[in-house]
């Protein structure tokens, strides 16, 4: 097999595995009248509106981790308020019998943003909508005691945990509070339909809370519970809390790594919201979208396409006749990623234009900026190079002017522009802007998440790889790894960085070394469950090779064998990395004689 191929496409896998998810959310544009124009044409028509622009800055990205999750905001109105004057009260007689009974909390730095959408995964087998998951009982509410039984007691504390999760300041506190809600509509809550809504929405954001402080196993069933309560004959708000559950503890699995579990739980909010909204509702087209991205991950792009365009028509049949919407403008930015994927480049590339005029239609120029980007990932796959330089240089101009000359957005298309003229055999300029992006994450601004310093460790580290440069590449891979180390429900990518860890080691002659490595990233797939992936085939045969080199055939071959079964299924018998399989098999086969 060619070990360079496979070490771009392991690259390609593991960045996909290391992605939090399609960073796409809601937008929406202007189309018609421009549909006889080619794209080219189209897109300097956005260059020119680009720069006529009045300055005027743009909302807050849609392209966005930070943004709030909708599913918190379906469940906002199920919870009632207290008056000002009640909650004062309330908050007043909390704090004192906090103080009498000698309650501290410790300081907790890290943020929490509850009901943030998370990486996603892969299905089967989706629940029935109105199926009971689970009848456990949340962990740790028996130890708390609850001396009134209030109603309102409980929404009071509900918000104060609610604002304390918001802020990050203290964790821990807002556990104890929330448990304690919890206990409270637990005991008035019984044969009350609201107050059960309640005490779902107290669930969800115990669950959030268990999130933050990493303690994913015991979110899963809190989340299971929340589920099992409302019931969707009791109404369209019971249905809805069904909803947030399902999408909630989808991402809790997809925090942890576990895919198809993930996706089964999208796929049952779906259909609870169909049932509930209507085929047509505009909601619907979101979670049709949402569940796209996470097919997307799962690269399962057959899938993804089909639910992203229903989204398309969704929002389409939504949208006021003249110009697109916001919505669209997400769904078509989707939609251009998995063409991308698919290799389909010119449809990707019609996508990007047009999420691009719609979001410079109404001066998101940063949203612009980032699809501009993949406007240029899809120029550089057709080798139109010029083109897609003046794509990069276009972003780099925006977010050098809005988010500063050091923010991670500036990094990341230094590092495509490194990618293009390491392609076209500009070496010198390729590393200039790997060194550029490398000052960017090796002290990163506050507030970059480290996933994203992550992410392009790896990607530089695959340019210095493609350069020979191998040193360089292992060095960046490690402090990858390093970053990834503690993180829980991160074995999936921990594993795709470790399999690359041990190509290049195969590359720099270590066997043994590569081979141990590979022993390691196997492990971890199969551990989280994912063994069916193209990921981990390509994972088995760089291990299978590693055993060649090592006089190991009898494993090679296993492994081999292996690999060519998961390839078959999931790329195709005609697919390069399924035909390289073949090879090496066939050499094997020779070497043993059969």
């Amino acid at each position: 097999m060619d070990v360079g191929e496979s070490n771009e496409r392991v690259k390609d896998d593991s960045a996909l595995q290391a992605s939090p998810r399609s960073p796409l959310s809601s937008i929406d544009l202007a189309i018609d009248g421009a549909m006889n124009a080619s794209i080219e044409q189209l897109y300097h028509n956005v260059c020119e509106m680009e720069s006529s622009d009045d300055q005027s800055p743009s909302r807050a990205s849609f392209i966005s981790y930070g943004a709030e999750s909708r599913i918190d905001l379906e469940l906002r109105h199920l919870v009632g308020d207290v008056g000002e004057e009640g909650e004062s009260k309330k908050e007043i007689i909390l704090e004192k019998k906090e103080e009498s009974n000698g309650e501290g909390s410790l300081s907790q730095k890290k943020p929490l943003s509850n009901g943030k959408k998370v990486a996603k995964t892969s299905p089967n087998n989706p629940k029935m909508p109105g199926s009971r998951i689970s009848s456990r009982k949340s962990p740790d509410l028996g130890k708390v005691s609850v001396d009134e039984e209030s109603p309102e007691l409980g929404v009071v504390l509900l918000k104060q945990a609610r604002e304390l999760v918001s802020s990050g300041e203290n964790l821990n506190k807002a556990l104890d509070l929330a448990l304690r809600a919890v206990k409270v509509f637990e005991k008035c809550g019984e044969g009350e339909k609201q107050l059960g809504l309640n005490l779902v929405m107290s669930l969800h954001i115990l669950a959030a809370i268990y999130a933050g402080l990493g303690r994913y196993n015991d979110a899963v069933p809190v989340l299971e519970r929340s589920i099992e309560i409302p019931m969707i004959e009791d109404g369209e708000d019971h249905a809805l809390a069904k909803f947030a559950g399902c999408m909630q503890l989808g991402d809790m699995y997809g925090l942890m790594g576990q895919v198809e579990n993930s996706i089964m739980l999208y796929t049952a909010g779906l259909e609870i919201q169909r049932q509930v909204l209507g085929e047509s509702d505009a909601r619907v087209g979101e979670t049709c979208r949402y569940l796209a991205e996470a097919h997307v991950q799962a690269m399962q792009f057959e899938e993804a396409s089909r639910l992203c365009q229903m989204a398309l028509d969704i929002h389409k049949e939504n949208g006021a006749a003249a110009t697109a919407s916001i919505e669209e403008a997400a769904d078509r930015k989707l939609m251009g990623l998995i063409c991308d994927a698919k290799g389909d480049y010119e449809v990707a590339l019609e996508h990007y234009v047009l999420a691009s005029m719609a979001m410079s239609s109404q001066n998101h120029r940063e949203d612009v900026a980032a699809v501009d980007c993949s406007i240029g990932d899809a120029y550089m796959s057709l080798a139109r190079f010029d083109e897609a330089i003046f794509a990069y240089q276009k972003a780099l101009a925006v977010f050098k002017q809005g988010k500063g000359e050091t923010h991670s957005s500036v990094a990341l298309v230094y590092v495509r522009l490194a990618d293009l003229y390491n392609k076209i055999g500009k070496t010198r300029d390729s590393k200039s802007y790997c060194e550029n992006a490398l000052k960017i994450y090796l002290k990163p601004t506050p507030g970059t998440p480290m996933e994203e310093v992550a992410t392009g460790f790896i990607e530089i580290s695959a340019i210095y790889q493609s350069m020979n440069e191998l040193d360089q590449a292992l060095k960046l891979l490690r402090r990858a790894l390093k970053i990834y180390a503690n993180a829980p429900g991160q074995q999936n990518t921990i594993a795709g960085i470790e399999a690359q860890m041990g190509v290049v080691t195969y590359m720099m002659g270590n066997y043994s070394e590569s081979y141990d490595i590979f022993k390691s990233a196997i492990s971890k797939f199969r551990n989280s469950g994912e063994k069916k992936t193209a990921l981990f085939g390509i994972a088995l045969n760089q291990m299978g090779l590693a055993c060649v080199q090592r006089y190991a055939i009898n494993e090679a071959a296993d492994l081999f064998e292996e690999a060519k079964t998961i390839l078959e299924k999931e790329c195709g018998p005609y697919h390069p990395d399924t035909l390289a399989v073949y090879s090496n098999l066939a050499g094997t086969y020779d070497a043993m004689g059969r």
